[in-house]
């Protein structure tokens, strides 16, 4: 897979995508992660890539002639499956989302910044818009971070244990049971004596029952 990332700070990212399971996944050929700076395609000496909003109105707008170059610019070097704009009004992301998009090849990310971009963008280039939340952040940048991470950690190799991915919360619209580690005994807190057993069945069971109160218990929604 490659995910081309479009974006008017583009070094937000750079940390993000240099540690852990992202680079692990990067430096195994599992995924390409490409951060292109959209001032690199604006269309003036100033490297300018916004302006104000016709009819007028606070904050700035993303031009429509920058984004256009860096999009068709990738294009002509490869298919894209997916050209994805985050932005707060777009379907908001949820697992079953996020498992579509990791079966695909190719995908661009185009963050939002100031008040957005121009409309002309969402009509003319873009595939699907996404959201990560019923809130606004100053760029789109972390939303993309976000939604990159949750695709790249299905990607078959990525991560050690393949099946870790498959018992997430959400996989199966219940939340993820509680999980516990050494020591045995803290403070008299002690692990529940069926994950000692070594009776798998009976600790999928126990785990199943667990998944399903505490969803009944925080996200009551998700059984509906």
């Amino acid at each position: 897979m490659r995910i081309d990332i479009i974006s008017c700070v583009p070094n937000l990212l750079d940390s993000f995508f240099a540690h852990s399971i992202l680079k692990r996944a990067q430096e195994g050929k599992f995924v390409e992660v490409v951060v292109h700076d959209l001032r690199d395609y604006s269309v003036n000496k100033h490297r300018s890539i916004d302006d104000y909003a016709f009819g007028g109105g606070a904050g700035m707008v993303l031009q429509i002639e920058p984004i256009a170059g860096c999009i068709r610019a990738l294009q002509a070097e490869r298919a894209y499956d997916e050209i994805i704009y985050l932005t707060p009004d777009g379907e908001l992301m949820e697992q079953k989302m996020v498992n579509q998009l990791s079966l695909k090849g190719n995908l661009i990310m185009l963050c939002g910044h100031y008040k957005g971009v121009d409309q002309r963008v969402r009509d003319l280039f873009i595939t699907k818009e996404i959201s990560i939340g019923d809130y606004v952040l100053s760029g789109g940048e972390l939303a993309a971070a976000v939604l990159a991470d949750s695709i790249i950690r299905l990607l078959p190799g990525v991560l050690n244990d393949e099946t870790s991915a498959l018992t997430d919360s959400f996989q199966d619209n219940l939340l993820a049971p509680p999980v516990y580690s050494r020591p045995f005994d803290f403070e008299g807190n002690v692990v529940p004596e069926i994950l000692l057993s070594g009776h798998e069945a009976k600790v999928e069971e126990w785990r199943y029952e667990q998944s399903i109160k505490r969803t009944k218990e925080r996200r009551p929604d998700l059984l509906k």
